[in-house]
């Protein structure tokens, strides 16, 4: 994974964002860029590798590489330690791993075979795992 850690001590133009204005750049960007189908999943309680994920789709590999790199280049200086990339060579499916945004973007056929929508959608929480009712529905 391209790390980018040694920029953390490079001039910033501002601070490292909090999980939410985090997100809501990459959302925006991803917008910008007219990356498709974009999705948000709230990863709370579901895993501690991150707050959220964020998944969407580019039209082809030259898009899915371009959407990626420009959204690399905004995210390297807003988190605490730096923007990790892989999957930019072949541009088929790009992860980029922002600290508390982890951010997916596939060309459709790839995003539709690995599916990570109906996978990080189900609720694996602790209380569902164990059997234990949701106490709001018991109401």
């Amino acid at each position: 994974m391209q790390d980018t850690t040694e920029l953390k001590d490079a001039p910033s133009p501002s601070a490292p964002l909090e999980a939410a204005d985090l997100q809501e750049l990459i959302v925006s960007s991803l917008e910008d860029d007219k990356a498709e189908e974009i999705i948000e999943i709230d990863l709370t309680g579901k895993t501690s590798i991150a707050d959220s994920m964020v998944i969407a789709s580019g039209r082809s590999a030259r898009h899915v590489s371009a959407v990626a790199d420009k959204l690399y280049r905004k995210l390297k200086h807003a988190t605490a330690d730096g923007c990790k990339v892989e999957g930019m060579e072949k541009a088929d499916w790009v992860l980029l791993d922002a600290g508390a945004v982890i951010v997916h973007i596939f060309r459709p056929e790839v995003r539709n075979f690995y599916n990570l929508e109906k996978m990080w959608a189900a609720d694996f929480t602790p209380d569902k795992m164990h059997g234990n009712p949701d106490p709001a529905e018991e109401e």
